[in-house]
């Protein structure tokens, strides 16, 4: 009778653990590219539905027609539902629509790349999950831009289906860069593109579930109590530093609200919450702020300039861009509210296949 024998050669164990890594990588890419070559059939699909006006042309019982025929001629296959082929039509429809005025909107000199631009928008567009587009579909059906800002956010974030449902449901493409800053004259072209991008207004901290009375430590306290949820809120690139950071600036002893540091934007972010309505003080009291990390914190040829950002319950926009044009420093303002309710759960994302390979290494190395 046959008996396996053990292998003790060590570099033979690691191989063994490659093959497995290896093996496992090649399921996860075989899942992406699957999901891929679907969302390629649906969109000819689609494309070919618009293009022969084939709902028009075979009446009202087309769609229904159609997903019978494909399911007999293919019963295996998953995914030829009616309600599968609408979307298809709506999914090509939809962003054929910025694929139509990309010449338009291109500058002269890159009209010759426009193949390239087609071709990149056509690879952020397969690479969410279908389950993913029907859901922004739904909420975006006539604006291209927006559905493409949620396609975007969703691949840079890894949002799983719950957190893109929650996302559309506040509003972000709207509040998106929507804060008054003065970063345009404060910060170089490329990094105040870049933090204007990072800001919303207003944010939305319904997830803390805050009613009646409050004062600002509770406010700060129901944020960090609900780390996930702010940092959900914040953005993407936020690390958590502290709360109440302390700064010892010669004799006295000055307490940050919430410090950050923005891993996009390699510099910390300083933020200040008011429950009040603004007031000139409080850029005076940001700027300090700013000025101090720079001094203490911030390490030169690593970190850039630090950010202050003031979050409110009210501010008037003329007095808050008055206080903006007196700072040197990059601040913005921007308003909260707490009406707005986010689903119980929002954890749950859609890992890269970076993220998994990592957490795979991590197993078959233990």
């Amino acid at each position: 009778m046959d008996k396996s024998i053990g292998i003790l050669d060590k570099d033979y164990t690691l191989w063994v653990k490659e093959l497995v890594k290896r093996y496992r990588s090649s399921q996860i890419k075989a899942a992406v590219k699957v999901n891929n070559e679907l969302l390629h059939y649906y969109w000819e699909l689609g494309k070919d539905i618009e293009d022969k006006q084939a709902d028009n042309k075979y009446g009202s019982r087309f769609y229904a027609t159609l997903s019978r025929d494909l399911r007999h001629e293919m019963p295996d296959v998953e995914g030829l539902s009616e309600t599968s082929i609408r979307y298809a039509k709506r999914f090509y429809i939809l962003y054929s629509q910025h694929i139509a005025i990309l010449p338009q909107v291109v500058e002269e000199f890159e009209k010759a790349n426009l193949p390239q631009f087609v071709e990149r928008l056509h690879s952020e567009l397969f690479s969410i999950p279908w389950g993913h587009h029907r859901y922004i579909i739904d909420k975006c059906s006539n604006n291209p831009d927006k559905a493409l800002f949620y396609v975007r956010q969703t691949l840079e974030n890894g949002w799983s289906r719950d957190v893109l449902l929650n996302m559309l449901g506040t509003n972000l493409y709207e509040r998106s860069s929507k804060a008054q800053t003065n970063f345009k004259s404060t910060l170089i072209d490329a990094d105040s593109d870049l933090a204007q991008e990072m800001t919303r207004d207003p944010y939305n901290f319904s997830f803390t579930n805050l009613q009646g009375k409050y004062n600002e430590r509770v406010l700060k306290d129901a944020l960090l109590t609900n780390i996930t949820n702010f940092l959900l809120e914040l953005g993407t690139g936020f690390a958590y530093v502290g709360k109440e950071y302390r700064l010892q600036i010669a004799e006295k002893e000055k307490f940050i609200d919430i410090l950050f540091y923005n891993l996009k934007l390699s510099c910390y972010v300083v933020i200040e919450v008011k429950i009040g309505e603004f007031d000139f003080a409080d850029v005076g009291q940001l700027s300090g702020y700013v000025v101090a990390c720079n001094h203490i914190l911030r390490k030169e040829g690593r970190d850039n300039p630090t950010i202050g950002l003031l979050i409110c319950k009210q501010k008037n926009n003329t007095l808050a861009q008055y206080a903006l044009e007196s700072s040197s420093q990059p601040l913005g303002i921007s308003e909260y509210e707490l009406e707005k309710l986010y689903p119980e759960k929002v954890e749950g994302t859609m890992p890269s296949i970076k993220e998994i390979e990592a957490k795979l290494d991590s197993q078959t190395n233990n």
